[in-house]
């Protein structure tokens, strides 16, 4: 039995590249035109300023980033058990990072404060979602029963450089996950530690992807709801 990706990702009589580019050039065409005729919606106890940065085009990331640090109280005061996951006890850090195609990428981690992970879970996010939403939980209750966590937005998701949900190649967003990855378990600090990935959704497909590159690289993977389906036809 053989894995491969969701339908998004297989072959085509046209490269994977123009395919993308003219699916991204008809969804933007189609989101201003839905957004051309849709009325703002206003959110409840939303001010001026506050609503100015949501109506902002968030197709670069100093407005998504403008918009994330105006809201990440608000995002972290959720009333959601994900987001009510202690933090005592655990190191957490946020930076950003100039990767080799000279983008900056966001990433953060979470770690057991008092002692030495046990092994280092590295997280994949979905197409919809970044390393800083819903994972924030998840990480948070890892790294308190003793995993290093670490995570990333790709290029132009989330907080990270690049045009907002664009992946010109996906080839290329797996070599970028795998320099990020590779760099944070050749600190000397973990690089002796089991390691594991974590992938979600495209996430999960990339998490495969990342695997099958380096097969001799990691000692498991995690896949939630990942973007692919058993092969038929072995």
């Amino acid at each position: 039995m053989a894995l491969k990706l969701a339908k998004p990702y297989r072959r085509h009589p046209f490269p994977l590249d123009e395919q993308l580019r003219a699916k991204f050039c008809f969804l933007t065409k189609r989101k201003k035109s839905i957004e051309a005729m849709a009325p703002k919606k206003r959110l409840q106890g939303v001010d001026d300023k506050l609503q100015k940065l949501l109506d902002a085009n968030m197709d670069e990331a100093p407005a998504r980033r403008r918009a994330r640090e105006a809201f990440k109280e608000i995002q972290l005061g959720i009333d959601h058990i994900l987001f009510k996951t202690p933090t005592e006890g655990l190191k957490i850090e946020e930076s950003y990072e100039v990767n080799s195609r000279g983008l900056e990428i966001f990433c953060k981690s979470w770690l057991p404060e008092a002692s030495r992970p046990k092994a280092i879970v590295c997280y994949c996010h979905g197409y919809g979602d970044t390393c800083t939403f819903f994972f924030e939980g998840i990480a948070r209750k890892l790294a308190s029963y003793g995993y290093g966590v670490f995570a990333m937005d790709y290029p132009g998701f989330g907080l990270s450089e690049g045009l907002h949900c664009h992946i010109p190649s996906f080839d290329i967003l797996v070599d970028d996950v795998i320099e990020h990855y590779s760099n944070v378990k050749e600190n000397p600090e973990f690089h002796t530690l089991p390691s594991f990935l974590f992938g979600q959704s495209l996430g999960g497909a990339i998490a495969l992807k990342v695997h099958l590159k380096q097969p001799g690289a990691w000692n498991g993977a995690i896949l939630v709801a990942p973007m692919c389906k058993v092969n038929s036809a072995t």
